[in-house]
């Protein structure tokens, strides 16, 4: 838990007026977002994310198991190419 229960989960407000706008639409178009902080809320299972990770946006579909968690963590900003050396050639 990164915050206090006191203090409570942190979502930034823009985000939640886009979820509000598009389940009010009924569409299920992509939410682009730069708030990696933002924590993932019930509300948003289902709905897609494009999270920014420093470069690019990729797409995250929220499901039940990611509640509770970071949008940041499912938009990772490094890839691992692999280890060099002898052995690896």
């Amino acid at each position: 838990m990164p915050r206090s229960l006191k203090k409570g989960f942190f979502v930034h407000y823009s985000i939640l007026e886009k979820v509000a706008k598009i389940k009010a639409a009924g569409k299920n178009s992509v939410i682009k977002t730069w708030k990696r902080s933002s924590t993932i809320l019930p509300e948003f299972v289902g709905l897609t994310f494009a999270v920014h990770n420093g470069k690019t946006f990729p797409e995250v579909l929220i499901t039940e198991e990611k509640v509770g968690h970071k949008l940041g963590e499912f938009s990772f900003t490094t890839i691992f190419k692999k280890h060099g050396g002898k052995k690896a050639k």
